[in-house]
């Protein structure tokens, strides 16, 4: 441990900008960077092929049903939007409701929407 001790004091004694140099140098000689991993590196931590879990959800309207005009009540009373911005929601399927929900307030939407009448998919 004494060689890592003799280092670790003569890189203290360096200034910032021999120190960013010593990064470089070190970086090009053993073919690594210094940069912080980005989140594709805490999937693979985990184990490889396994997804991170969702936190934002998206509700699709894919279909407004039978009953187009209770689902525009709903898409209205949810969204805060008028009655022409809820009939162009339904008109315009697929489109999406509301976006980054929350799992649960995402299925709860969703409940609500599929009560109505209409077809709907989380992403």
């Amino acid at each position: 441990m004494d060689k890592f001790e003799d280092i670790i004091t003569k890189i203290s004694e360096l200034k910032v900008a021999e120190l960013a140099d010593l990064v470089k140098k070190m970086e090009e000689k053993f073919g690594v960077s210094a940069a912080m991993p980005m989140a594709a590196g805490v999937g693979s931590a985990a184990g490889g092929a396994a997804e991170e879990e969702k936190t934002a959800w998206d509700v699709v309207l894919k279909d407004g049903g039978a009953q187009k005009i209770q689902v525009i009540k709903v898409i209205k009373e949810v969204t805060g939007v008028g009655l022409q911005e809820a009939k162009a929601v339904v008109d315009g399927v697929p489109k999406a409701v509301k976006s980054g929900l929350k799992k649960e307030e995402a299925e709860e939407l969703k409940k609500k929407l599929e009560a109505a009448g209409a077809v709907v998919e989380l992403k």
